[in-house]
């Protein structure tokens, strides 16, 4: 039995988008669930587009989401010697040709064939010429003139292409510098790939490669061609859609695996199940049960997915994913309480991890100002008394811990014989400033001893000074 051996082969002349990142899951799950190869492969034979920051882009973000590769990464630009060997043998054959047709004669044919609204191609001008290797000239494929290329897309099922319809690719630049269509079979073919998963974007390419693989004498992989991914407006995602950049959904705080998980629902289903585990994807997932039709982006739809998984995730994963959130804020998460702790008491209140991260900046930071809302409410003259009371009551406690503090709390609302509101709400937000927090004793505790009762004698300093010491009886 034939080992399965997959490939994602990006072009780095860019970030690695969302696009990309679900053809790559695509193909490391198939790998996966037939125990086979998952290979990454860099085709870099664009020299003038191609950078080594667009190389570390996608390297980075293959890291950043888990699809670890079993081979690779391989690089076109290292393998010139065995294309052009390819190439030689093919022209030696009479499978290739060399070609000299100038570019004024290439766009003078191409606007004849468009004013006859015929297709434009190349001509096969010089099929039957002899063109010297030391002229200027590209090498061009000399394709099937008869018959059509069938092939049985795992997605699309039949495809059909009649060879009258291809024209005679190029294969070798003037430049000699080898192309696409070219290095794409013979990678292939040298790399052992048995499935070719990719946008279906490439549709076209696919019968003009497997015309190369024929002439070569090679064996055919499968081919899968997935749908592209729309904007929820309809049209094709790009950046006016907002981030599509994978490290960009990085910075903005999702999960690598909120992220997956997402991917994986575009065009593919497993009833009505929304939340799959990467186990489940490897275990579910069937490249036959793609859908056909392209699939909407939906930002909200992420934001959920990804809120379940700040929910249910191993709450020291989401700290270690969560502290350099923090740092873009200034904090360092070692100086305060334990990150952990901290992602336990605020997951459910934000949706991302620069949510998260934003709504707890009060745990390491005294508040710089107060929400103007919540103070209207809470901070009025008689708050004074009761937050002096207080902390009056707070450092007593000999163990700062949330059953000793809810004590204290409870004997300051009896010792004033007020409700629980007129010293729990002030309270709350001369620690937190008005941001989310869970219960107050638990707050308490994780703010700490010594900044609690900073924050409560700043928040009575406050309230004296905008009522100019006013302060109601009890």
């Amino acid at each position: 039995m034939t080992t399965v051996r997959t490939r994602f082969a990006p072009s780095p002349t860019g970030y690695l988008h969302v696009g990309g990142a679900r053809t790559a899951l695509f193909s490391w799950l198939h790998a996966r669930k037939h125990g086979g190869q998952f290979v990454l492969r860099i085709e870099d034979t664009d020299l003038e587009r191609s950078t080594e920051e667009s190389v570390n882009a996608i390297l980075e973000g293959m890291a950043w989401l888990g699809l670890d590769y079993d081979e690779g990464p391989f690089y076109q630009t290292h393998r010139f010697d065995r294309y052009n060997e390819i190439i030689d043998r093919l022209v030696e054959q009479g499978l290739a040709y060399r070609c000299s047709c100038s570019k004024e004669r290439l766009d003078r044919l191409r606007e004849e064939q468009m004013a006859r609204k015929e297709k434009p191609r190349y001509d096969g001008h010089c099929r039957t010429r002899e063109v010297s290797p030391d002229e200027p000239h590209v090498v061009r494929f000399r394709n099937p003139d008869e018959g059509v290329v069938v092939f049985e897309d795992l997605v699309r099922g039949t495809m059909r292409f009649d060879n009258r319809e291809l024209d005679d690719l190029i294969i070798r630049r003037s430049d000699g510098s080898p192309t696409y269509n070219l290095t794409v079979v013979v990678d292939d073919h040298d790399m052992g790939i048995t499935h070719v998963i990719r946008g279906d974007d490439h549709i076209n390419n696919t019968p003009r490669q497997i015309n190369l693989l024929r002439a070569l004498g090679w064996d055919l992989p499968q081919y899968a061609h997935v749908p592209m991914i729309l904007g929820d407006d309809g049209s094709r995602l790009s950046k006016r859609h907002g981030a599509v950049s994978v490290l960009q959904y990085r910075d903005d705080g999702f999960l690598p695996e909120a992220l997956l998980n997402y991917l994986v629902r575009l065009g593919w289903s497993h009833g009505d199940q929304e939340l799959f585990s990467i186990d489940e994807m490897v275990q579910l997932f069937d490249i036959r049960e793609v859908n056909r039709a392209p699939s909407s982006f939906n930002t909200e739809k992420l934001l959920w997915i990804n809120q379940q998984y700040l929910k249910a995730a191993d709450p020291a994963h989401v700290a270690r994913l969560l502290s350099p959130h923090l740092g873009r804020l200034g904090i360092d998460p070692a100086e305060g309480p334990d990150v952990v702790a901290v992602v336990e008491a605020q997951r459910e209140r934000a949706r991302t991890l620069v949510e998260l991260a934003e709504i707890s900046v009060f745990y390491w930071r005294d508040p710089e100002d107060y929400d103007p809302k919540a103070a209207k409410k809470a901070f009025r003259p008689e708050a004074a008394r009761a937050l002096r009371s207080a902390a009056s009551h707070l450092e007593a406690v000999s163990e700062w811990a949330r059953g000793p503090l809810h004590e204290a709390i409870q004997a300051t609302v009896e010792a004033l014989g007020v409700g629980f509101g007129k010293v729990g709400m002030p309270l709350r937000l001369a620690i937190t400033g008005g941001k989310p927090a869970p219960d107050l004793d638990l707050t308490l505790e994780l703010v700490g001893r010594e900044a609690s009762l900073r924050r409560i004698r700043r928040a009575v300093e406050h309230i004296e000074s905008a009522t100019g010491g006013e302060e109601a009886s009890a």
